[in-house]
């Protein structure tokens, strides 16, 4: 069963109510056993706890308030041991209550408890109870606020992720107009500074790629690998390799291949291959690498063509259509 607030607060008040009856009791029968300890105690001294009028200390019955008193010699030493007595009386009823406190020394403790009266208790308690409900008030209060401080939070983290959301939107639109920028920026680059032929430009890069990254990088650039695919296009091709690395040879890759069957060459764009330039040789007639090399570059002294393997990593060219 699950209790709420105000029956866990009457709960409380009602055990403390049963301890305060419990202490009550306790101190009222403490005040009796002391009482009756010291009257055993002065039993044999002939000192009474009762309480005497002040008028009659000392004074017979039998003697008026108006009658002269006459005292003897007889009277006065009866007087005199009277009060030896009496001061004998009190040094044994000193000692008596020496050894009491020496032998019980929680008896001294006794007066002061039961000095508290029980409605100074009942008020005390009554007191602490009612810091507690304060408590309690301000402890409800400081979770209220903070429940609402969570709401709000919570508010403004959906309205980050909101915002979050249309920011990365955003981010992606940027992103794709930087792509095309950069594909535009390839485009307009591979006609200034490569070389036209027809339709078409075509690019040489001096970076070493192997043959899949270097399509992917031709496409990054808004262009495609190199495919050459008339005698006129082809010498254009050779003849501004020629010109870009003499006196040296070097392997230019083409977008050609024949990956997909053995002996089948394809362009890059799936266009069977229909003219050749292998390189013819005495010695090295092209193609000769057969299933370990399937990837076509040209050499740029002649721009003959060679197979090679497609994992090796050379130069490449790319093309690109004409703008304008």
């Amino acid at each position: 069963m699950c209790l709420t607030s105000n029956d866990r607060m009457r709960k409380n008040i009602g055990v403390l109510f049963l301890f305060f009856c419990l202490v009550v009791f306790q101190c009222n029968a403490e005040d009796k056993s002391l009482s009756s300890h010291f009257e055993s105690a002065l039993e044999g001294t002939g000192i009474s706890m009762g309480h005497h009028d002040p008028k009659d200390k000392g004074l017979p019955k039998s003697v008026g308030e108006n009658q002269p008193i006459k005292q003897t010699e007889d009277e006065t030493e009866m007087t005199g041991n009277g009060n030896k007595r009496k001061d004998e009386e009190d040094e044994e009823e000193e000692s008596v209550e020496e050894e009491k406190e020496q032998s019980d020394p929680v008896t001294t403790e006794i007066p002061a408890t039961t000095n508290t009266a029980p409605d100074d208790t009942y008020t005390y308690f009554l007191s602490r109870l009612a810091d507690m409900d304060a408590a309690i008030h301000r402890l409800n209060v400081a979770y209220y606020t903070l429940d609402v401080k969570m709401s709000q939070l919570s508010n403004k983290v959906s309205n980050v992720e909101s915002k979050t959301g249309g920011m990365e939107q955003k981010i992606e639109e940027i992103f794709h107009i930087s792509t095309e920028n950069q594909k535009e920026i390839g485009r307009i680059e591979g006609c200034q500074k490569g070389i036209r032929s027809g339709y078409k430009c075509f690019l040489i890069y001096r970076s070493y790629e192997n043959f899949t990254s270097s399509g992917e990088k031709c496409k990054e650039k808004g262009g495609r690998m190199a495919m050459p695919k008339d005698q006129p296009q082809i010498a254009t091709l050779a003849q501004f390799a020629r010109q870009l690395f003499h006196p040296g040879n070097w392997p230019v890759w083409l977008g050609i291949s024949d990956q997909r069957s053995e002996g089948l060459y394809l362009f890059e764009d799936g266009i069977r291959v229909t003219f050749f330039q292998w390189r013819k040789h005495i010695h090295s007639s092209q193609p000769d690498g057969g299933r370990r090399e399937n990837c076509v570059a040209f050499s740029t002294d002649d721009g003959d063509w060679w197979d090679n393997d497609c994992s090796r990593r050379m130069y490449y060219a790319c093309e690109f259509d004409v703008l304008y």
